[in-house]
C-alpha cells in the first residue's frame, strides 16, 4: 500500500512538484510535467519522453544531458493528456523539432499523437517512437505492435545519446527505431501493486505461483506457473528472450534487470548471477549491464529482463555519458556543456500562448468556424442521453457526456481566441486542444486531433474557401484513422468517417459545390453509422463483448454522423 499521501487525486501532481524541487539543478516543473532546467540548445531535437506516473524513475527521472529534454507525467498508470504533452514539448522544443517517446499503449498513442498534431499544425517537426519491447504482448512478426515496458530506458538512452552527439531529427529518429527493434523484454510478477489510497492490490497472484508476462500498469501476467527459485526465474526470462532474439547481432548485448518495486537489490543480484552465467554459455558479452529499479509499477512484486542486441552504433550510444537525476554514467553531476548553459527563463503556460496576427478575412472566417463549434455543442447537448445509452452497451455510458464536455470546451476556447483576434486556423487549433482536454478519454483525443488537423487546411492570412473546407474535413478524418488505428469494419467512428470522407472528396471533385458534396457525404455517414449495429466490435472497449455488441450502433460513428448532418444542414441554409 501507499503510506504517505495527502490525497489520492493530487498524489501524482505533488510527487512531480516534489521531484522537481529536489532536483532543481536538472529539471523545472511546467504544466503537465518537467523539462530541463536549461534551454534546449538551438536547433537540437528535443526528446520528450513520458507516460503515466507510478513508474519512477521513468520518466521524469531520465530528464537531463544525454537523455530526455522533458517528460509529461500523467496520473497513476494513465497517459498524460494531449495538453500536458503539448505543454512539455512546447517548453522543450527550440528549433530542432521534437521526438516523442513512450510505451506503446493506446492512451499514450492517442494523446501524444494529438499533441503532435497541434505542434505540426504550428510548423514543428514531430516524430513519434512507440517502444514495443515486451515479447509477451504480441508475436515476433508484430514486434512494433507490442507494448513497452523496461525497454523504454535503453531506447531513450540511446536516442538521447545520439542527440547529444549531434544527430539531427532524421538521424535521431532512425537510431531510436533501430534501438527499439533490437530490444526485447520479458517479466514475471509475484503479487500486484496497490494504487495510492486504495486498500487492495489491483490483482493477486496465488501463493506459490508467479504471473508470467506482466505489464507495468498493474496488469497481471498472461499465465500463471509454479513459483521457481531465483535461477529458474532467470532461466525462464533468458530463454524466453533468446527464443525471440533478432537474427542480426554482434554477440554483445546491453542488459537491464529491472525490479518492479518490491523485489529489492539483493534479490536482483541473485537473479543476475544466473543471467551472467547464461549469457556466457550463449557466447554473449554483457555491455555495461544495469541491475536495479528503472521502470517500476508502484509496489508491484516482480522483475523483468531486457536485452538489447547491439551493433557498433548502438553500443556507442549505450555506453555514452548521461547525467539525469536517476540515471548517471560517465562524468558525474553535469556534462560540461550542460553546466555552462544559462538557466531557463521563459516558459509556456497553457492559455497564454501568443495568437498569430490574422487578416480581417481570416478573422471573419474564424467567426464562421466559431458558429460551427457552437452548432456542434448544441447537437451534442441535444443527443447526450441517446449517445450515453448507446455507449452503455460497451462500457460506462460516458460518450454523450464526453461529447458535451469536449464541444463546450471547444466553444469556450474559440471565444477566447476570437477575443484575441485569432484567424480561422488558430481558432480551430485552440478549439481542438480544448476539446481533447475537456472531454478526456479516447473520443476526446480523437476529436481534438481531428480539429487540430482540420486547422492545418486553414490560414490566418486568408479567408477559408470551399476547397479549404473540404481539405479540413479530409484532414480531420485522416487524423482519426491514423491516430486511432481503426479500419472500416472495426465498429468505431471510422465506419462513418471513412465513407463520409470518400463521398465528400468524390462529390466535391465532380460538382465543386461544398454544400451538395457535404449533404451527400453526411447522408452516407448516417447510413454507415446505423449499419454498425450489424457489426461485431473488433477494436475499443466493446471488442470484449463479441456477439453481444450486435444490434447496437457504435456511439462514436453515431455522434460523427449527427455532427456532419448538422454541418451539412447549416451550410445548405446559408448557401
Amino acid at each position: 500500500m501507499t503510506y504517505l499521501l495527502n490525497s489520492a487525486s493530487t498524489f501524482s501532481q505533488e510527487a512531480v512538484l516534489g521531484f522537481a524541487a529536489a532536483h532543481s539543478e536538472y529539471v523545472t516543473a511546467v504544466h503537465g510535467g518537467v523539462v530541463r532546467s536549461t534551454e534546449t540548445p538551438a536547433g537540437q531535437p528535443a526528446l520528450v519522453i513520458g507516460g503515466g506516473s507510478g513508474h519512477y524513475p521513468a520518466f521524469a527521472g531520465w530528464v537531463g544531458p544525454g537523455m530526455g529534454h522533458g517528460a509529461p507525467c500523467g496520473n497513476i498508470f494513465s497517459s498524460p493528456s494531449a495538453s500536458q504533452v503539448y505543454s512539455v514539448a512546447r517548453n522543450a522544443e527550440n528549433g530542432g523539432g521534437v521526438i516523442m517517446g513512450f510505451g506503446n499503449y493506446a492512451g499514450d498513442v492517442l494523446h501524444f499523437g494529438a499533441a503532435a498534431e497541434k505542434l505540426r499544425a504550428e510548423g514543428v517537426d514531430v516524430r513519434i517512437i512507440r517502444v514495443s519491447d515486451d515479447i509477451a504482448s504480441n508475436t515476433r512478426e508484430n514486434h512494433r505492435d507490442r507494448r513497452g515496458i523496461a525497454g523504454d530506458l535503453p531506447v531513450f538512452k540511446i536516442a538521447g545519446a545520439a542527440i547529444e552527439a549531434g544527430a539531427e531529427i532524421d538521424e535521431a529518429e532512425r537510431i531510436a527505431w533501430k534501438a527499439n527493434d533490437a530490444t526485447r523484454s520479458f517479466g514475471v510478477a509475484f503479487d500486484g501493486c496497490t494504487l495510492p489510497g486504495a486498500e487492495e492490490p489491483l490483482f493477486h497472484v496465488p501463493d506459490g505461483t508467479m504471473g508470467v508476462g506482466l505489464g507495468i500498469h498493474g496488469e497481471p501476467g498472461i499465465r500463471e506457473i509454479p513459483m521457481g527459485a531465483a535461477a529458474e526465474v532467470a532461466d525462464l526470462l533468458f530463454e524466453g528472450i533468446m527464443e525471440d532474439a533478432p537474427e542480426a547481432g554482434s554477440g554483445r548485448v546491453a542488459v537491464l534487470l529491472n525490479g518492479l518495486g518490491r523485489v529489492k537489490y539483493e534479490e536482483l543480484f541473485v537473479v543476475y548471477h544466473r543471467i551472467a552465467e547464461r549469457l556466457s554459455e550463449a557466447g554473449l558479452t554483457a555491455v555495461q549491464p544495469e541491475v536495479g529499479e528503472f521502470v517500476t509499477s508502484l509496489d508491484m512484486a516482480g522483475l523483468s529482463l531486457t536485452l538489447v542486441f547491439l551493433d557498433e552504433e548502438l553500443e556507442q550510444h549505450w555506453t555514452a555519458a548521461v547525467d539525469t537525476p536517476a540515471y548517471r554514467r560517465g562524468e558525474p553531476r553535469g556534462l560540461p556543456a550542460h553546466a555552462e548553459r544559462a538557466p531557463r527563463t521563459e516558459f509556456y503556460t497553457p492559455g497564454e500562448e501568443s495568437v498569430p496576427e490574422a487578416t480581417a478575412d481570416s478573422q471573419r472566417g474564424a467567426e464562421s468556424v466559431q458558429e460551427i463549434l457552437e452548432l456542434f455543442a448544441e447537437v451534442c447537448a441535444t443527443h447526450e442521453a441517446e449517445l450515453g445509452q448507446l455507449d452503455a452497451v460497451a462500457g460506462d455510458g460516458d460518450h454523450g457526456q464526453g461529447m458535451v464536455l469536449g464541444s463546450h470546451g471547444a466553444v469556450e476556447a474559440g471565444r477566447k481566441a476570437r477575443e484575441r483576434g485569432a484567424g480561422a486556423r488558430t481558432l480551430l487549433i485552440h478549439a481542438g486542444t480544448a476539446w481533447a482536454e475537456s472531454a478526456g478519454g479516447t473520443s476526446g483525443a480523437l476529436w481534438g486531433s481531428a480539429m487540430t488537423a482540420a486547422g492545418r487546411a486553414l490560414a490566418d492570412d486568408a479567408a477559408p474557401d470551399s476547397s479549404a473546407g473540404v481539405e479540413a474535413l479530409l484532414n480531420a478524418v485522416e487524423a482519426v484513422q491514423r491516430l486511432g488505428g481503426a479500419q472500416p469494419g472495426d465498429k468505431t467512428m471510422v465506419d462513418a468517417a471513412a465513407p463520409f470522407a470518400q463521398t465528400l472528396d468524390k462529390q466535391f471533385q465532380a460538382q465543386e459545390s461544398l454544400s451538395a458534396a457535404l449533404a451527400a457525404a453526411a447522408s452516407v455517414a448516417t447510413e454507415a453509422a446505423a449499419s454498425t449495429a450489424e457489426l461485431k466490435a473488433r477494436l475499443g472497449r466493446s471488442r470484449v463483448l463479441g456477439e453481444k455488441s450486435l444490434g447496437t450502433p457504435d456511439p462514436g460513428a453515431t455522434s460523427f454522423a449527427l455532427l456532419m448532418t448538422a454541418l451539412a444542414e447549416r451550410l445548405k441554409s446559408v448557401s
